[in-house]
């Protein structure tokens, strides 16, 4: 795989990681045993700091903050209230806290910020003329209703015996294997219905909302149009269909929620202190797909936009490629 070194910041000022966007080593021949365990294991890599820090909420929800199962017979609005405001408060937790620390305190400035610009205010795009109210509107509102009914209806659906329940005892094997599954069945879902979304008369009346913010925030991630988030969550079906636990639906759906969260962070680490560091805390991949629209429509660890043609690596000569692929649609 040729390597491309990015300067830190280009010309309009843009924050840049040290080298292009490459694929995963899963999907590079010939295969790399050493390299493929060091991308999974190591740090910063497939699973450590984010995606593991991910995995553990759902094992926390569950044993914690779920009602039992056999009270979810019967949809209830107590129960129900109780799974959106737990919900709720997770999403201010971790949206909350990402925006309180780089856009309110500003902690780090601009350092690591792929967009020099701070989020939006007094423009009449966003209601309340301001970015953030807007994404929080859209976020809690919508976003976490929506969240919401999902999980309500696949609580419901296991405790009516609907949906078959996976037994931890007898299938740990299965059990685990496809809770480590999850994030990559989000990815290909997330594909394929995000490409769909930019189908120009589905973009024009329903995705544009959430590309209003081209320079996005933590809460631009699940700010979007309720039609979206009613198709964006369809991915918990999998587990209506495919033997489950509980459990996995729950990461499923909070994976959609959360995960987007820290992809729209915006920058490319988040400082602890002077000498501390967390790398990856959002997501270059899809910053690129904000920027130029047309590329970059999955999740990076597939090379599903590679297959399809929309592979943008950061690099100059993939900007080349977008304006040529602009120019010649009419764009």
């Amino acid at each position: 795989m040729k390597e491309t070194v990015l300067n830190e910041r280009d010309v309009r000022g843009e924050w840049k990681p040290g080298l292009a966007i490459g694929t995963s080593p899963l999907f590079q021949w010939p295969i790399k045993p050493l390299q493929i365990f060091n991308w999974l294991l190591g740090y910063p890599g497939y699973i450590f700091p984010w995606i593991g820090f991910f995995m553990l909420i759902p094992i926390f929800t569950w044993f914690f903050l779920t009602p039992d199962l056999i009270s979810m017979k019967i949809l209830e609005a107590d129960w129900i209230a109780f799974v959106y405001f737990r919900n709720l408060v997770i999403l201010f937790l971790i949206a909350g806290s990402f925006h309180l620390r780089l856009y309110v305190q500003k902690a780090q400035g601009i350092r690591y910020k792929f967009n020099k610009n701070w989020l939006l205010k007094g423009h009449s795009g966003f209601l309340f003329r301001n970015q953030t109210w807007d994404n929080i509107f859209w976020s809690s509102i919508s976003g976490c209703g929506f969240w919401t009914a999902y999980e309500v209806l696949t609580y419901w659906a296991f405790a009516n015996e609907i949906i078959p329940i996976l037994n931890w005892e007898s299938n740990p094997v299965y059990f685990l294997m496809l809770y480590f599954a999850v994030h990559p069945i989000r990815e290909i879902h997330f594909y394929f219905t995000h490409r769909l979304l930019h189908w120009r008369p589905i973009y024009k009346k329903i995705h544009y909302l959430h590309h209003k913010n081209v320079n996005f925030g933590p809460w631009s991630g699940l700010a979007m149009h309720p039609i979206e988030h009613l198709l964006y969550f369809t991915g918990v079906v999998f587990h209506w269909i495919v033997l489950s636990h509980p459990i996995h639906a729950i990461f499923h759906l909070q994976h959609a929620a959360l995960t987007t969260l820290w992809g729209h962070t915006g920058f490319e680490k988040l400082e602890i202190s002077k000498n501390i560091s967390i790398p990856k805390a959002s997501d270059y991949f899809h910053y690129l797909h904000h920027r130029y629209f047309e590329c970059n429509y999955g999740g990076g660890t597939f090379p599903l936009d590679k297959l399809f043609g929309s592979f943008h690596d950061g690099s100059d000569e993939a900007n080349l490629i977008i304006r040529k692929r602009r120019k010649k649609i009419g764009k």
